[in-house]
């Protein structure tokens, strides 16, 4: 990735196939949350991402991780990373 490339917000869309879908009986924000709070607990998100693909602010994704006893991990790279998300929504 190049210096201007940097700036550019990369975004991947998943198709899940309709039978799939209807097999989880779950709603999009659901597979969403579902899918941030599994790679949060992998620690492949810090917090605020997570909560960010989840839709939710960083207080709810904590009251869904509390409820499924998952601890939360935040170190400072955590926290700087955190910080980086919350400036790009200036």
């Amino acid at each position: 990735m190049n210096k201007n490339q940097s700036h550019l917000i990369e975004s991947m869309s998943i198709q899940i196939p309709d039978t799939i879908i209807q097999a989880t009986r779950m709603t999009e924000q659901e597979i969403l949350q579902e899918l941030a709070i599994a790679l949060f607990q992998k620690e492949k998100l810090t917090l605020g991402q997570a909560a960010q693909l989840a839709s939710v602010s960083q207080a709810e994704m904590m009251r869904l991780l509390a409820a499924r006893a998952i601890p939360l991990h935040y170190d400072e790279l955590s926290f700087e990373q955190d910080l980086q998300t919350l400036r790009s929504f200036k």
